[in-house]
């Protein structure tokens, strides 16, 4: 449900196209539909642009099948993170329409047309294959809310020619989710080079001392570069939403905003 759906349905009910029992229905479950384990917030997607995001570790496939059976029934797209195989193997079959990312580890249902919301591009970067799983979480998540992504993977420091190689690559960004593990001096080595915003992703990949992600997490705390923000360990999700926030309000590179004309 976003505005122009909710106007589209009172103005076919004023000329009446639709049934009042029909509008009562969709408002009934505003601001949220209570599903005794879950209270699913319809109401989200009117007043940050995006419907309810699900977190599905900790669910089971029946929960997460009720929870995307109701958001199906309001016309919401739908975004499920941390879904296992087995569960998602469960899920989709029985019902029609997600589509769902082993590697990311995500559902997706996509019922109204995701529309680019932005001119700008979010570059997705992880250090290792091994990051790949929270680095495309990102990715997803980004463009379930309309951004144009571009991924590199395989990036990392150990290989600084690596990085380099995509140099032109990196000038076309307008916001930066850089995915690392081990010692997380991507995010430093990337803010150094470019001069957009970098979202910074600790990954829980590392031997002993990285403490589950404790390590990386620090090391891009303590970020030398500038203009580096850092976000939960393994949190590709919460990387992904911020950087397309980011994203709505960022010109393209090389392109000036006209004097006195704010980010819309």
């Amino acid at each position: 449900m976003n505005m122009q759906r909710l106007e589209q349905i009172l103005k076919d009910y004023k000329e009446g196209r639709r049934e009042l029992s029909d509008v009562l229905t969709y408002l009934r479950k505003l601001p949220f539909e209570d599903l005794s384990f879950a209270r699913i917030d319809h109401h989200r997607k009117l007043r940050r642009g995006f419907p309810e995001v699900v977190y599905g570790e900790g669910k089971n496939a029946e929960q997460i099948l009720s929870i995307i059976r109701a958001m199906k029934e309001f016309g919401s797209n739908v975004l499920v993170t941390r879904v296992d195989a087995v569960k998602a193997g469960h899920i989709l079959e029985n019902i029609d329409g997600p589509v769902y990312h082993p590697v990311a580890r995500v559902l997706s249902y996509e019922q109204e047309r995701v529309i680019s919301r932005s001119r700008g591009i979010v570059q997705v970067i992880c250090a290792g294959s091994s990051d790949a799983p929270v680095a495309e979480e990102a990715a997803i998540t980004a463009e379930m809310m309309g951004q144009s992504v571009e991924r590199y993977c395989d990036v990392g420091v150990a290989g600084l020619h690596r990085l380099l190689g995509i140099w032109d690559e990196l000038q076309k960004g307008s916001v930066y989710v850089v995915v690392a593990g081990m010692e997380g001096a991507l995010p430093s080595v990337v803010a150094g080079l470019v001069r957009r915003p970098v979202i910074a992703v600790p990954t829980s990949v590392g031997y002993g001392a990285s403490f589950g992600g404790v390590g990386a997490l620090l090391g891009m705390l303590n970020s030398c570069a500038p203009g580096v923000a850092v976000v939960n360990i393994d949190n590709g999700f919460g990387a992904g939403y911020l950087a397309s926030v980011i994203n709505e309000g960022v010109l393209p590179p090389g392109e000036v905003r006209p004097e006195g004309e704010g980010a819309s």
